[in-house]
């Protein structure tokens, strides 16, 4: 395990940390234009400064935590674009550094914002083939398969000083497997979280106490949970989990808004307390009290989220000292 390892000793003192939001959602509001198989990695090459800009926002809203732009940032992706694997690979260490620097920036201008770490973004295979099966696991590479379509990348992120490796929106247990023996490789601190097919399992069908109980003797990993799944699957997936394992726990799920992977569109948000279920939280902010007493101690959001999520969420978020 590395010497420093930031997000796990501030986990062990009691901290409780409210991670950034969605990072498409807030450059589509800038004008970019995301319908591209690289979705946000192409404003890497487009417009970077702009995801600065929004790393920028989410820590002035009183996020902890800012994640990479390399979640489709692949030496396979952007070679369809005719770029070799080093050019690629200088686009993933931008991502660490626009993060960093937006980091720096906001310390300066707010010296005891406490400290702030950047999640080094690594997104499944299925963001690769950009066809929403990120959402459904329905893809089979063998271990070395895996290993070597995402090392590149890790290694990538490692060299240009993240903080640790955010393994996310994961639906394959078998990837999960790899992507845990790469970070063991590389001495990287992790969290792990997952989409979901229903309350109790990942997308694949894998039940959620079999994932827990693959990490919960890796020391190297700080963290599991659920990302990028509709609100009223967070409470179930994190009672699952938290029944295997004693680990802390993450979530950050979507916005009220549901997504259909096939025609990539979002339909409006099932109020609170209707057909989708009696009590389901509507936001970010009315599930949070219910998730950190289930043990999410890094709690943000994912698709269709903004910087007032956040900061909503940060408002309620209480230290456990």
């Amino acid at each position: 395990m590395p010497s420093t390892a930031p997000l796990s000793s501030l986990l062990h003192s009691g901290e409780h940390l409210p991670a950034d939001g969605a990072l498409a959602t807030e450059l589509e509001s800038r004008g970019c234009n995301l319908d591209d198989p690289l979705w946000s990695a192409k404003v890497l090459l487009e417009q970077p400064h702009l995801i600065k800009d929004v790393h920028r926002d989410y820590f002035a809203a009183g996020a902890r935590i800012a994640t990479t732009a390399s979640y489709q940032a692949t030496p396979q992706g952007f070679a369809q674009r005719g770029m070799g694997e080093q050019e690629s690979l200088e686009l993933v260490a931008l991502s660490v550094r626009l993060a960093n620097e937006a980091r720096r920036e906001h310390l300066s201008a707010n010296p005891d914002a406490g400290p702030l770490l950047v999640a080094g973004s690594v997104g499944p295979y299925g963001a690769y083939l950009a066809d929403g099966s990120e959402y459904r696991g329905d893809y089979v590479l063998t271990p070395d398969e895996f290993r070597k379509f995402h090392r590149p990348r890790i290694a990538a992120l490692v060299e240009a000083g993240a903080d640790f490796l955010a393994c996310e929106t994961l639906p394959s247990y078998a990837e999960a497997k790899a992507l845990l023996a790469l970070t063991q490789e590389y001495d990287v601190e992790s969290w792990f979280s997952f989409s979901l097919r229903d309350g109790a399992h990942i997308s694949d069908g894998t039940p959620l106490a079999a994932v827990a109980e693959l990490f919960d003797e890796q020391p190297q990993v700080a963290a599991v949970g659920v990302n990028c799944v509709p609100l009223h699957l967070v409470t179930p997936a994190l009672t699952a989990l938290r029944g295997a394992t004693d680990k802390p726990l993450v979530a950050y799920p979507n916005s009220g808004e549901t997504y259909d992977a096939g025609t990539k569109t979002w339909s409006p948000a099932t109020p609170s307390g209707s057909a989708a279920g009696e009590g389901n939280p509507a936001t970010l902010a009315e599930g949070t009290a219910t998730w950190q007493a289930l043990g999410a101690r890094i709690i943000g959001g994912c698709c269709r989220t903004t910087p007032g999520d956040i900061a909503a969420v940060q408002r309620l978020l209480s230290p456990t000292r």
